[in-house]
């Protein structure tokens, strides 16, 4: 555990610096007092960490100072080969000659690990019946996030000025997060109909952290989504299909079996919309009859009349 954390130490020092021994603890999850330790440690394996005081000091490595890619745990090496979406950035090629340079410098028994996992793992971040190519501006604004350079976006008909601060890959959908005249904004790139970037730099604030920042936001989102409740009564063989129909956000409140003995089962099942009910519950079939509200009930009735009188006239 230790060795693992001393090669992440020197690797952070030779990212950047300086970092204080309470970042770096932060980071670590460790104490300060293990910092030092650690510090002394890795000079006594002749890293040359130097120490600064003061407020703007810390613990950093000689300009050109770089460590060997030997700390690399065999997991690590498989996992680094595990395509990112790199092709739909733009950034493809280089993936490519990183991870073919990263091969050549991993140890043998490492380098076949990542090579095992490379051709045995494959993400495809697209998703079933959706446009498999990546929005149209997605690697124009990557381009502008990466230089820190302005954007400009449009959007909804409107031409936007925007600071990008990150993009989020959630499932298929990518989203940039921006700070606009308005404050920070979260944008589907996918609905954004134009990008173009400006020859100006972006204002980005120093202590924004992207993975905070999102999970802030997407909580956030996800609470203020509306609910309406349905009241059906459903096959006791059906529930599991009826908990997947749900939403996902309360669909932990409906029993995962019935009780011994039961035909059937009358509850409560949440969704964001009623045409979405509607939907999921077509699906069912005649496993679920719609007990209330009275709009959606008298809406699966219709459907179901418009279904027996076609099967009927055939």
């Amino acid at each position: 555990m230790r060795a693992s954390r001393l090669v992440t130490l020197a690797l952070l020092l030779q990212a950047r610096g300086p970092w204080t021994a309470e970042e770096l603890a932060e980071r670590l999850g460790v104490s300060a007092r293990t910092i030092h330790r650690d510090v002394d440690a890795l000079r006594r394996s002749g890293v040359p960490v130097q120490g600064e005081r003061g407020p703007a000091g810390g613990y950093r490595l000689p300009g050109g100072h770089r460590t060997r890619l030997t700390g690399l745990t065999p997991d690590e090496a498989e996992a680094l080969f595990v395509a990112p979406p790199a092709d739909a950035l733009g950034l493809g090629g280089f993936l490519a000659d990183a991870q073919l340079k990263l091969l050549a410098a991993l140890p043998p028994q490492l380098r076949e690990r990542a090579d095992h996992a490379a051709h045995r793992f494959h993400v495809d971040h697209g998703s079933w019946f959706r446009p498999s190519e990546p929005p149209p501006w997605l690697a124009a604004i990557a381009g502008a996030l990466w230089r820190d350079r302005r954007l400009r976006i449009a959007h909804r008909g409107r031409e936007l000025d925007v600071d990008p601060l990150g993009l989020v890959l959630k499932g298929p959908t990518w989203y940039l997060i921006a700070a606009t005249a308005r404050g920070e904004r979260t944008f589907r790139v996918d609905r954004i109909e134009g990008a173009a970037e400006l020859d100006a730099p972006a204002a980005r604030p120093p202590a924004f952290d992207l993975a905070a920042h999102w999970a802030t936001w997407s909580r956030a989102f996800e609470e203020q989504l509306p609910f309406v409740a349905v009241r059906v009564r459903v096959d006791a063989d059906a529930l599991g299909l009826l908990r997947a129909a749900a939403d996902s956000r309360r669909r932990h409140e409906l029993p995962e079996r019935a009780p011994d003995g039961a035909a059937s089962l009358e509850l409560d099942v949440w969704f964001e919309r009623l045409d979405y009910a509607e939907s999921e519950l077509l699906r069912l079939g005649g496993a679920v009859e719609v007990l209330s509200p009275p709009s959606l009930r008298a809406r699966m009735a219709t459907h179901a009349r418009a279904m027996a009188a076609r099967y009927d006239g055939g």
